[in-house]
């Protein structure tokens, strides 16, 4: 659950003259606040085996040390994780159920927002590229 003021920090930010974010939290209200803003969108859209061993790897990671992340939460015990195939309890579970989820809405987020720029990065080596030239 966020914060109260979650949405009016959201809302606060997007007013500003210029921001780069992350498109999460949209299930939150962000989207209906942050996307009429937005100018470019860069979605990085990688193969499943690059996407699913970088979170392997992060996620076994955070668990093993105990990392804090956003609002002081941990990583559950990695055993926890792989005894359930339910996405709230597992990140795991979460990424399969979403993988196709940005690949359906881009389009629909082009249509609705024409003004934004959406440039789609389908591997790391893609994204190098870009970043060296722009």
């Amino acid at each position: 659950m966020p914060r109260p003021d979650f949405l009016d920090d959201v809302r606060a930010f997007a007013a500003t003259d210029r921001w780069v974010t992350e498109w999460q939290y949209t299930s939150k209200g962000t989207d209906e606040i942050m996307t009429p803003h937005a100018q470019l969108a860069i979605w990085l859209d990688y193969p499943w085996p690059v996407v699913r061993t970088r979170l392997i790897r992060r996620t076994v990671g955070r668990s093993i040390l105990r990392t804090k992340m956003y609002n002081g939460n941990v990583e559950k015990p990695i055993w926890q994780m792989l005894a359930t195939r339910d996405p709230v309890e597992s990140i795991l579970a979460w990424q399969t159920k979403t993988r196709y989820f940005w690949a359906e809405r881009m389009p629909q987020k082009q249509a609705e927002f024409p003004h934004l720029t959406i440039v789609r990065l389908g591997h790391p080596r893609e994204t190098e590229r870009w970043l060296r030239e722009n």
